[in-house]
Order: structure tokens, then C-alpha cells, then sequence
């Protein structure tokens, strides 16, 4: 899962003690103590914006030459070769681009399974190096036409013009006939925000219309929610979830390209063909029947039939106190499904804790890619170098940085290296909801996708920064290399909702994204900000994203050892960290802690 991150703003300083008594802790250099210590001064004297908002950058750090040397490294087990010859193997045509259900596949899990075999790592607790993941592929194919019937003329929206849909009910056939349509705003229950779209609302047999995005993000008043940072709220993933929780028939998200942060075309091609699945106990019966998406030009043809006027209706539901209203409308439409059923895998390995074995550190990465696909320039196999087979490289890297380290760690370490990512993180989000070690002594979650091969970086740029107190286990483990930390520039895309850390955090354990992204060390912003743009253009998702000889991995291994050592710094500790006030993610910890 490739980002862009744009202008970038740097140099944020500590705004929570244990920034410094983190530092404190686990460094031995009475120069770079000092040195923390008139930065936390310093940071008293500046304006403590909010952790979801962007930084001003200070003049000192914004024109800043590019370095002409780099540190050498420390003899840790982690090195730029050795992320290479990793990668090397992960994404050659042997493989055949890593997509589930093929031999690339197989070689995939078999190849790493044997690796972590190799550093003396101990597999599962099932006595296994793999997690099966049973999944269903759904090929859906709906109605050429949605129904709207009830107003004074009867509305016909056609499939993939105007309307999208898609079921994840394991069933040949699904049908919504005449279910009554409801407005529900953005169709969000925030307790934490004081906002509940549903209150008051029987939704049972009905479907519901919803707004895309938060009401922060996507309306005019940025005090609400986080502001232009997307929450959880504003995924379509979430609105899906709670829609089946309030015993809707089914969800209709409208889409409005600016707040979506994608057009509708990406939307047409994300709901066409087969989609993979987490098969489940009651086969997708808990789900809504229809789950899918209608155009904004539809969507006020829709509000006109029912002799309501959109505008004043969004306008309403960028409100606090907002009521959802019924539109006295019925839909009707059909999905005709084909069902496949296969199992992929999950690779998971672990090194004991010494003193608290029974809480868990966790370092994820995602192992597949997109297999085999449409010629470009005659080259049909989509190695997925970068994505993910970097991540899975510097998942082995830090593996065998721990088994070389004098210190063994004190609570327990494991590796996870999760399937079906690209089709909606299913891999991690099976493992979630099917927990091979207990949830709630799950320390955290450490994420490595799509790493960089720009060379050594000057920043660390953390997707969700604000959400949790890892932010600052980042920002010691970041100056330790005289690197800054910043937050992602795009927080409004919803960046953080969009790799398998997130599969931790849906299920309240803290978790960490983080890499550099945007200051090259050696070239400068601009340099990395074009390189970004080249491979977002020529690479992301294509035959091209192949292992490259001329690569300087140098980055990733400096995001791998700063991830190393926030590892170390964890497993050395007795506490958890914590989720920040306003995370929408806290309370789900809470209550799992509580059974602790």
C-alpha cells in the first residue's frame, strides 16, 4: 500500500514526558542526554499545537542542506545487503507475484516459514509456522438496475453508471425488494464525540443512505471529530460495520470525489469482479443484505424524488443534534453471486520473552501481491518489490537482529507475516478476530509495507500520529539516528485505515506505521518528493515494481532498526502504551483490558 505525501513539514518536538524518560532510559550518551533535555526546554517555549494538526516548519531545520555523510552502521544484524537479498528472492518471477491461492503463494509462506526457522524462532502455539485463513471468493454480479420506487415518478438507477453493489452474505442470490430508504448523515455512533446519526432510528429491514467520510473531515466545521485528519469513522469499512450492527437491510455510501479522496472510476473498479472474504461461522449472514455505493448525481436525483432537497439535507447533517429522516422511498435491486471457497496462510513465528513471556510485541508485514496480471511492456508478473516483499525483508532483518542481541527481550516477540492485504488486509483482520496469543496482552503492533529505496532519510513520517503513545517511543528511536518525526501530510486520505496495522488497532492494540518517506539524507525533499511522484506514476502496482540491483536500501534498513529498537525499548518495559484522548480506538482498549 504505496503513499504520497506531498509538502512536508518537520522538526516536531516532544510534548509528553516520556519522550525524555524514554531517552533517558535506554541511552547511553551523556551528549545526546543533554541534548534532550534543552530540546524539552525548547518545546516549552513553542506553540503545543495539537497532535492532529500540522506543524509550522522551524526555519533552522526546513533549510537544512542534505548531508554528504551517513553514520556508520551498528554491527546489529541489520543491514542494507541483507534487505536486499531478501527482497531479491520475495519478488523474482519465481514467485510469480505472491498472489493467494497460486505457487507463488506456497513458495512465499514456505520461503519465510523456513527463514525464521533458520534464526531459531519457534512457530505457533498450534505447533505450526502457518495460521490458516479460510476465505471465500464472492464474484458478484449485480442487476443491471436499482429500483426507487415511492415518489411521484419512479426512479431507475443503473448498475456501474449510477450505483455500485456488493454483498459479503455467502449466498447465490441476494435481493433487497422494497426496502424503505433512510437518511442517516454520515451514519456514525461516536460516543466520543457526542454524536450518534442513528439515535432514535429502527433501521431493521430498511437501507440506509449515508454520507462519505466524517463529519470533521468531510463538512465545514474542522472543530469537529479531528478535523481535515480522517477518523475511523469516515471509512467505508466502518459505516458497513455499524450499519449491520444497527440491523440495517442495507447501506448506501454517496460518493462526492473531494471528501472521498477518489473518483468514482475507483470505485467502480474496486466493486467489480471477485473480492476475497473472510469466510465466517454464519456465512456473511450478519452483514447487510446490500452494501454499496450510489453517485452524488444520483443521490440528489434520489432526494428530489423523494421532494427533498440534498444540499439542505447535508447542510442538516453537518450539524450537531442531526436526526436521521426516512425519505419515503423503496429500493429494490439483486446480486447473483458465484462462490469459491479456498484457505490461504498467515506465517507466524516467535521468540520467547525471558521474564514476561505472556505479553506479546507484535511485527507485522503483508506477504502478497497481485500475481499474474495485464501485460505492461510485455512483463505480466507484478513482483511487488516495494510492495510488500521490502516489508517482509525487514520483518526477517529485525527477526535476526533479536536472536543476535546479548539482551534477549523480556516479553515475547512475533513475527506475522499476513496474507491478502490487497484485497482489504484480510490476513490480518482474520488474525484479529482469530487471536493466536490473547488480545489484551498484545503489547502493540509494529507495521513495515512499502519501505522506501530512496537511501538514507532524514524524516520519519508517522501514518496516525496522534493517535497513541508510540508516537514517542518513535521520536527516541528517530533521534537516536538524528532523524525528526512528523505526521503524515495526507491524514484526510484515511492513510492509516489502509494497512494491516489498522487490524490491530480495530481491535484496541496500539499500533505503529511509521518510515521515511519525505527528506532524503543525502538529496534533499525534493529529491524524495519526485521519487515518490515517479513511482506513484510508473511502479505502484506494476510489473515494474521489481528488485533492482542499483537500489540503495540503505533507508530501509534505518527504518528497520529504529523499529527494532522501539521493540527492544517495549519488551523491556512492564507498562503498555496507551491510546491518546480522543483516538477513537481507546475505549475498545479499555474494555479489553479490563479482563487483563
Amino acid at each position: 500500500m504505496r503513499r504520497f505525501f506531498g509538502t512536508l513539514t518537520p522538526n516536531y518536538f516532544p510534548r509528553h514526558p516520556l519522550s525524555l524518560s524514554l531517552l533517558m532510559r535506554f541511552s547511553s550518551s551523556p551528549l545526546l542526554l543533554a541534548g534532550a533535555a534543552l530540546l524539552t526546554l525548547l518545546a516549552g517555549c513553542q506553540s503545543r499545537t495539537s497532535d492532529s494538526a500540522t506543524t509550522t516548519a522551524s526555519p533552522e531545520t526546513a533549510a537544512a542542506p542534505p548531508d554528504t555523510t551517513v553514520a556508520p552502521s551498528p554491527n546489529d544484524g541489520i543491514t542494507a545487503a541483507g534487505i536486499g537479498d531478501y527482497i531479491k528472492v520475495l519478488a523474482s518471477d519465481e514467485y510469480q507475484g505472491r498472489k493467494p491461492f497460486t505457487i507463488g503463494e506456497q513458495k512465499a509462506t514456505d520461503f519465510l516459514a523456513a527463514e525464521f526457522k533458520k534464526l531459531g524462532l519457534q512457530p505457533g502455539p498450534d505447533g505450526t509456522y502457518f495460521q490458516a485463513v479460510p476465505l471465500v471468493e464472492i464474484t458478484g454480479t449485480p442487476a443491471p438496475t436499482m429500483q426507487i420506487t415511492g415518489g411521484q415518478q419512479p426512479l431507475t438507477l443503473n448498475y456501474k453508471t449510477d450505483y455500485m453493489a456488493f454483498t459479503e452474505q455467502e449466498k447465490l442470490k441476494v435481493a433487497v425488494n422494497n426496502s424503505p430508504l433512510v437518511f442517516a448523515g454520515y451514519g456514525v455512533v461516536a460516543p466520543e464525540y457526542g454524536w450518534n446519526d442513528y439515535a432514535g432510528l429502527d433501521v431493521k429491514g430498511k437501507t440506509v443512505v449515508v454520507l462519505v467520510n466524517d463529519p470533521g473531515n468531510a463538512g465545514n466545521d474542522t472543530t469537529m471529530f479531528k478535523g481535515r485528519a480522517m477518523t475511523y469513522y469516515g471509512r467505508w469499512m466502518y459505516k458497513y460495520e455499524e450499519a449491520a450492527r444497527q440491523g440495517a437491510t442495507g447501506l448506501l455510501i454517496i460518493h462526492d470525489t473531494k471528501p472521498a479522496a477518489y473518483p468514482w472510476s475507483v470505485v467502480q473498479s474496486s466493486y467489480s469482479g471477485a473480492k476475497l472474504r473472510p469466510q465466517t461461522a454464519d456465512k456473511g449472514a450478519s452483514k447487510c443484505v446490500l452494501e454499496g455505493w450510489v453517485t452524488l448525481d444520483a443521490a440528489k436525483k434520489l432526494f428530489t424524488a423523494a421532494g427533498q432537497n440534498y444540499d439542505e439535507a447535508y447542510a442538516a447533517a453537518n450539524k450537531p443534534g442531526f436526526r436521521a429522516r426516512p425519505l419515503n422511498l423503496q429500493v429494490s435491486t439483486s446480486i447473483s453471486n458465484k462462490l469459491r471457497r479456498q484457505t490461504s496462510r498467515n506465517v507466524v513465528a516467535v521468540l520467547p520473552g525471558t521474564t514476561r513471556p505472556g505479553e506479546y510485541i507484535f511485527y507485522s508485514a503483508h506477504w502478497d501481491h497481485l500475481g499474474i496480471g495485464a501485460p505492461v511492456n510485455g512483463d505480466s508478473i507484478y513482483n511487488g518489490a516495494a510492495d510488500n516483499a521490502s516489508g517482509c525483508a525487514a520483518l526477517l532483518s529485525i527477526a535476526n537482529a533479536f536472536r543476535q542481541a546479548k539482551e534477549k527481550p523480556g516479553r515475547s516477540i512475533v513475527f506475522l507475516a499476513v496474507t491478502g492485504e490487497e484485497q482489504g488486509l484480510l490476513g490480518s483482520m482474520y488474525y484479529a478476530s482469530h487471536p493466536l496469543f490473547p488480545v489484551n496482552k498484545t503489547v502493540a503492533d509494529l507495521n513495515m509495507d512499502d519501505l522506501p529505496n530512496m537511501g538514507p532519510m532524514r524524516d520519519l513520517t508517522v501514518i496516525g500520529y496522534g493517535q497513541s503513545e508510540l508516537d514517542d517511543y518513535a521520536r527516541v528511536a528517530a533521534r537516536e539516528q538524528d532523524r525528526y518525526i512528523q505526521p503524515d501530510q495526507n491524514a484526510d486520505k484515511g492513510y492509516f485505515f489502509r494497512s494491516d496495522h489498522f487490524s490491530f488497532a480495530h481491535v484496541g492494540v496500539p499500533s505503529l506505521y511509521a518510515s521515511g518517506q519525505a527528506d532524503s539524507r543525502l538529496k534533499g525533499k525534493a529529491y524524495a518528493q519526485q521519487r515518490a511522484e515517479e513511482f506513484e506514476a510508473h511502479t505502484y502496482h506494476q510489473p515494474s515494481d521489481e528488485y533492482d540491483a542499483k537500489a540503495d536500501f540503505r533507508g530501509m534498513e534505518q527504518d528497520a532498526r529504529l523499529l527494532f529498537r522501539v521493540g527492544q525499548r517495549l519488551a523491556a518495559e512492564t507498562t503498555f502504551p496507551q491510546w491518546k484522548v480522543g483516538s477513537e480506538f481507546k475505549a475498545i482498549r479499555e474494555k479489553s483490558m479490563k479482563g487483563k
